[in-house]
């Protein structure tokens, strides 16, 4: 059995110093590896990068992350992801890698993902440059964390790690109208076209935990308010997620 800790938008600032550290203190005691699913800081600032990197020091595991959009404000994310590399969290976008939790390989192929919205009530690539661009920029995301996962092929266990939804399950109580902005079908595909056995994401405040892909993948939302938890643990018996526990 493995256990994937996991937790997303904790929206780290400067004043954060002191407060996360807490609630990650028995985290090596429950679980393999820690997931971070996005919005690591409030605004991109470096400096909330330095202080999350502070908070984590101590966890004892593995840690894996995207980034988020909160993560990208200040147009400083390429620093961002080398104050927190440096600090021993190995960032994600369109990549992968290969993990051993207790002699089970665990594959984690991440992206941020973007936008775009849903099955029925969904954008284009179509009329302006704007739109098109919007549009395209999901689809080479998406394209990407397709090609991770399938790099992954023979691992144990597979899990796609995001910011954006692939799901409208996983949205809750989310206005409609932000939907397209919250997540993209298109995510989904590229979790079950590259053979995933878990989604997480964050992202959406006022979503809802559980949901599955149209292939029947579950998808987990551990954005930090709707968890209510510092992290979720997701325990694995062979392929299957079995249990969540905060």
């Amino acid at each position: 059995m493995i256990r994937v800790a996991a937790v997303g938008d904790l929206h780290a600032g400067v004043d954060s110093r002191g407060l996360l550290r807490p609630g990650f203190e028995r985290v090596a005691e429950r679980a393999d590896l820690l997931l971070l699913a996005g919005d690591l800081t409030r605004c991109g600032d470096p400096d909330e990068a330095r202080v999350l990197t502070e908070e984590l020091s101590d966890v004892g595991l593995p840690r894996i992350a995207v980034l988020g959009n909160h993560d990208y404000e200040a147009g400083r994310e390429d620093e961002v992801r080398r104050i927190l590399e440096q600090a021993g969290i190995q960032v994600l976008e369109g990549e992968s890698t290969v993990l051993d939790a207790g002699g089970v390989r665990v594959g984690i192929a991440g992206s941020k993902g973007f936008g775009g919205g849903f099955t029925g009530a969904c954008a284009t690539d179509f009329g302006e440059p704007e739109m098109k661009a919007f549009v395209r920029h999901t689809k080479k995301l998406a394209s990407h964390l397709e090609e991770a996962l399938r790099e992954l092929d023979g691992v144990d266990v597979k899990i796609a790690l995001m910011h954006y939804a692939p799901v409208e399950a996983t949205l809750g109580s989310e206005p409609l109208e932000i939907y397209p902005f919250l997540g993209s079908y298109l995510l989904a595909e590229a979790v079950d076209h590259g053979g995933a056995h878990l989604a997480i994401h964050g992202h959406a405040h006022r979503g809802a935990e559980k949901g599955v892909t149209p292939g029947g993948v579950p998808v987990r939302n551990v954005a930090q308010p709707v968890i209510r938890h510092a992290y979720y643990v997701y325990s694995f018996n062979g392929k299957s997620a079995l249990a969540a526990t905060a």
